[in-house]
């Protein structure tokens, strides 16, 4: 268990008895005996632990560095993609990576932000938070899908937009207020995917769909557990209780209407079986997209202006 998180050291524990009696060079019949118990023991376990899961732990996972990223998903659920690159006014932003790709035999877009893999390779990345030629970037390749007539796919990863001075000075707000201004009234489907971490307007600038899914451990919130404790508390210890206000797993923002679908992972989270989430978002995905292609553009629009403002109604006396 590679990278395990505090929660999963129970499972750890076990497994590594698993992994001693398997080390020895026995004939005892006892020790496979042994292992079979051990191995129930670790499947009881980690199911008793992943059914009581707290918001801060889900959050971890979504976090967790060995979760497969944007990149492993447009490697693997879409075929023949190609990387286009730059935002035609300043440069390219690795931390963003948008083309074009097949799922099934539809030709579609794709846009997903990437944290990385490697240090070397996150820090190149800017650990997933884009600048504003990235999203300028995403606009670019959009505003391309809908002239030529191409379902968008958009992943979303970021702990946020990059909060730096030169993004600032490169106008970040208006980059992310642009694309949601633009993906509001593209004719084409969109169907967006929270894959891990979906964090503030970082995450919005990508989210603007006809379709949002989460896949069952991600998070997807206007602000980070700890960016709220600190605000709320001034403690980033509080950071626990944040998440658990901030209704930022999926059931909950399945249960509020903020988004349309959640995606099951296996126990243990996206990475323990990572060809399995990536078959099922596939299958999910296509639903998606063979639905909304069968809208006509204007009521497609008019369901997605509808959704979204949908977002945030409440009754105060409630029947």
């Amino acid at each position: 268990m590679k990278d395990h998180l505090d929660f999963e050291k129970p499972i750890l524990t076990v497994q590594e008895r698993i992994n001693h009696y398997k080390g020895l060079h026995s004939s005892d019949p006892r020790h496979g005996e042994i292992v079979k118990k051990l191995e129930k023991k670790k499947a009881a376990l980690q199911e008793e632990i992943y059914a009581k899961l707290t918001p801060w732990q889900k959050t971890q996972i979504a976090r967790h560095p060995q979760r497969p990223g944007a990149s492993d998903y447009i490697h693997t659920v879409f075929d023949n993609f190609t990387e286009l690159h730059g935002d035609r006014l300043f440069g390219d932003d690795p931390s963003i990576i948008a083309g074009l790709g097949r799922l099934e035999g539809y030709s579609v877009i794709v846009i997903g932000q990437e944290k990385g893999k490697s240090v070397k390779d996150r820090m190149a990345r800017n650990f997933g938070m884009p600048h504003p030629e990235g999203y300028r970037k995403a606009l670019r390749i959009m505003q391309l899908a809908e002239q030529f007539n191409k379902p968008i796919v958009t992943l979303v990863d970021t702990p946020g937009a990059y909060p730096g001075a030169g993004a600032e000075e490169r106008g970040q707000a208006g980059a992310i207020a642009q694309n949601l201004l633009v993906m509001s009234r593209l004719n084409v489907p969109v169907v967006s995917v929270v894959i891990g971490e979906g964090g503030s307007g970082g995450a919005l600038a990508l989210s603007v769909a006809d379709h949002l899914m989460m896949l069952e451990y991600a998070v997807y919130s206007l602000i980070s557990p700890e960016g709220c404790a600190a605000i709320l508390w001034n403690d980033a210890s509080k950071s626990p209780e944040a998440a658990e206000a901030l209704k930022l797993t999926a059931p909950d923002l399945l249960a509020l209407g903020i988004v349309d679908e959640m995606i099951s992972e296996p126990l243990g989270g996206a990475h323990s079986d990572a060809a399995k989430v990536f078959e099922t978002t596939k299958k999910a995905l296509f639903r998606s997209l063979t639905h909304l292609l069968t809208i006509p553009p204007p009521l497609r629009l008019q369901q997605r202006a509808t959704r979204l403002r949908k977002i945030g109604v409440y009754a105060e006396n409630p029947p």
